[in-house]
């Protein structure tokens, strides 16, 4: 029955995961957290932030990952094999349509009528691990009393090195986590 569950839910995933892994953020967190309980929000937090560090779209890390802690390396095959089969077969259909009716005005409109979506998407996902990042939760109000000063010391200067320098995203996080490994075992 769970590996059922973990093929549904990230078929499910990846069948309205449009815009990319970052987009899909919303809906993992809504199947994994709200509606399985599979994960804890910073269980959830940490499986993305593994899946951001390993090379590959972050849907697919998730579910990896995801499935790993469920059921072990069957559950981790079962949750990718469902992430993965809709976008195969979504962007097989998509690409022979596309070459065919790619010069249509009304494709082209639909396509520029999506990007706003897939914007907000991503913003949501942003602003949901920003809140957990910084209060430990993203539930409405927030408590500002439970603020993490030393996560929002280590956004705001991965911001800077990001905009200010060219060390790419690989060393960032690493340095990122070897000064959190000092200031949390301090």
């Amino acid at each position: 029955m769970l590996f059922l569950e973990l093929f549904t839910s990230f078929f499910r995933i990846g069948i309205l995961s449009f815009g990319g892994g970052y987009a899909s953020l919303p809906l993992i967190e809504q199947q994994i957290i709200n509606n399985r309980g599979w994960m804890t929000a910073q269980e959830f937090i940490d499986v993305l932030t593994i899946s951001e560090m390993t090379p590959g779209a972050i849907s697919i890390n998730a579910a990896t990952f995801v499935g790993t802690h469920m059921a072990g390396i069957p559950g981790a095959l079962v949750a990718t094999f469902g992430v993965v089969l809709p976008s195969l077969i979504i962007v097989l259909l998509l690409a022979m349509l596309y070459f065919k009716f790619q010069d249509i005005e009304m494709v082209q409109g639909v396509i520029q009528g999506l990007r706003p979506a897939v914007v907000a998407l991503i913003a949501t996902a942003g602003v949901t691990i920003f809140l957990t990042a910084l209060f430990g939760s993203a539930e409405m109000p927030l408590n500002f009393a439970n603020i993490n000063f030393i996560s929002l010391a280590l956004i705001i200067g991965c911001l800077i090195l990001f905009r200010t320098t060219k060390m790419g995203p690989v060393k960032v996080m690493l340095l990122s986590g070897l000064i959190g490994m000092v200031v949390y075992t301090i």
